[in-house]
């Protein structure tokens, strides 16, 4: 008997996203912190790049779910959340319009 939840349908997407983003919020902590000490080591510089960078994977992830959720269907795996996570980051690329 299948499942007619549309949301069961898109658990490998919604995995997918989640996770990315889970792991986005480290990176941009990373960021936030090597960007914040080379351009002026202050806690204020530091928290405002961090907040930038996660305002920059939240809509990222909005637009990367909104583009490609109903395309994935395969499960996770580490290369697929990594593939979720770059992503995430280049999410801006999904804007260009397509060459045909």
């Amino acid at each position: 008997m299948p499942i007619e939840d549309p949301l069961y349908k898109l658990r490998h997407a919604i995995a997918g996203v989640a996770l990315a983003l889970l792991l986005s919020v480290l990176v941009a902590a990373l960021l936030g912190r090597w960007l914040g000490d080379a351009f002026g080591d202050s806690y204020g510089l530091r928290a405002g790049i961090y907040g930038a960078l996660l305002l920059y994977v939240v809509i990222g992830a909005v637009v990367l779910f909104v583009r490609v959720a109903a395309r994935e269907t395969r499960p996770l795996s580490v290369q697929r959340v990594l593939l979720w996570l770059l992503s995430l980051w280049l999410w801006p690329l999904l804007l260009l319009p397509a060459r045909r």
